[in-house]
């Protein structure tokens, strides 16, 4: 799973990078095994690519591992060691509380001058300083201290000598050339503690930049276990990544203008880091179906037919294969285009034309068949017989229908829409019942005829 948090940064850092004829360095962070599977990193590299970071680009770097560099990261642990800047600890949790009287407070620095040498199972603590504060300069939030009797002596290294996360991402961020950090604000807890390391090790810190929390409509952060957030789910239902690129990239940032639906080049061009806003992001369904409507109407006709072809077959299409009729949906796609919001709603708009009979939507049939519905069937029926079958043609028999019962066009046309698609709602009614064709569509209406009662 991609969170679409996660894809909003990798947008905000691949922009960055071309900016500046730089590289976006993408880091497998996998120094726990369980936690790590090939497929997974496959998963990443996928997402990346549907939405336009492509390791094909000269821009791309990676992916890198951090489990191929442990051997640097344990020089680098025992170099701090070595210069005093770091010392072993044998505390346990235990030991800790039993010293605080609670299970919750910091490590307290017991071990500091203790002056313990390595063995197995002691772990390895970054000496923090005792007064003074950590100042971080973000791009986004601005200089925040810290200051460091707040922060503990951290661990950088385990009892068995293997680096912890914290110390494996400095080496590595310093061995990669790593100049800016763009990442969500979650993190900014953790970076005093890697400025620290940054420092200790010998370099400069790196521009940091923490992006605002994305938040649902509750004004919650977005989570796995309530909201959608995978960008792979919004791509299987028919969301384009064009679109997905467009919104993502304002989240929390704008080009200052009114435009809002632009192509991912123009966005590129106009990105500035320093313009992004500390206040949340609302990740709006209702406006990413809005951009994705507009980028699905901007489509070539044949680029539109082709990204529809997922939903027009099983396990999707309700219809038997060989009734599908690739040049009836391209009689009607355009029609569709003008209509949908995602991908996967062509199925519904489109599936009367591939069934035997129309699907049945009791909720239609009961607000469109009520009295005089089956006496303007058959007046329609009967000008339908013998009209031209061209739109013009079939919106003039129904005119000529509805004015022999006294109704209006629309009054006229809702039991013949449901009649002959089955829904209240859908495409242009003549225009896609001209594709239908005159045999089929009349049988639909002597079908619904006969299933309503005669008039007394």
């Amino acid at each position: 799973m991609f969170h679409v948090g996660g894809a909003r940064s990798a947008l905000f850092n691949w922009a960055l990078a071309r900016q500046q004829q730089g590289a976006f360095v993408l880091r497998i962070e996998d120094t726990d095994a369980e936690r790590n599977r090939p497929e997974w990193v496959d998963g990443i590299i996928n997402a990346l690519t549907a939405i336009g970071i492509s390791k094909e680009d000269p821009a791309f770097e990676g992916p890198n591992f951090q489990s191929h560099h442990a051997e640097a990261q344990r020089e680098s642990a025992l170099r701090l060691f070595a210069e005093d800047k770091a010392y072993y600890c044998d505390c346990s949790r235990q030991d800790l509380a039993d010293r605080t009287g609670s299970q919750h407070l910091g490590y307290d620095g017991f071990c500091r001058e203790r002056g313990l040498e390595y063995r197995e199972g002691r772990a390895l603590r970054f000496r923090t300083p005792d007064d003074g504060a950590t100042v971080v300069d973000d791009v986004v939030r601005g200089r925040t201290e810290f200051p460091n009797a707040s922060l503990e002596d951290f661990v950088i290294a385990r009892g068995d000598g293997s680096p912890v996360f914290v110390l494996a991402n400095a080496v590595d961020d310093i061995r990669e050339g790593i100049t800016h950090v763009v990442r969500g604000e979650e993190h900014l807890s953790n970076t005093p503690k890697q400025q620290l390391l940054w420092n200790a090790l010998g370099a400069g810190p790196p521009v940091w930049a923490h992006l605002p929390v994305i938040v649902n409509e509750k004004r919650q952060k977005l989570s796995k276990r309530r909201d959608k957030v995978a960008l792979e789910d919004y791509l299987a239902e028919g969301y384009l990544p064009e679109a997905m690129v467009n919104y993502l990239m304002l989240l929390g940032w704008g080009p200052g203008d009114d435009v809002e639906i632009r192509p991912y080049e123009e966005l590129e061009k106009l990105f500035r880091l320093e313009d992004v806003t500390k206040g949340s992001a609302f990740f709006d369904v209702k406006k990413l179906s809005a951009f994705n409507g507009e980028h699905l109407r901007a489509l070539p006709p044949e680029r539109f037919i082709a990204a529809c072809r997922r939903w027009l077959r099983a396990p999707y299409a309700p219809w038997a294969p060989e009734r599908f009729d690739e040049s009836v949906f391209a009689a009607v796609a355009g029609l569709a285009q003008t209509r949908l919001t995602v991908l996967s709603e062509i199925t519904k708009y489109v599936d009367w034309l591939f069934l035997e009979t129309p699907p049945q939507d009791e909720a239609s049939w009961a607000k469109a068949m009520k009295t005089g519905a089956r006496e303007v069937l058959t007046s329609v029926r009967s000008q339908w017989s013998s009209c031209d079958w061209t739109a013009d043609g079939l919106k003039a028999g129904l005119e000529a229908a509805a004015t022999e019962h006294g109704l209006k066009l629309g009054k006229a046309q809702a039991p013949v829409r449901v009649a002959v698609t089955g829904r209240t709602v859908g495409l242009p009614l003549f225009e896609s019942v001209a594709v239908l064709g005159r045999e089929r569509t009349l049988a639909r209406i002597d079908a619904a005829v006969e299933q309503l009662p005669e008039v007394a």
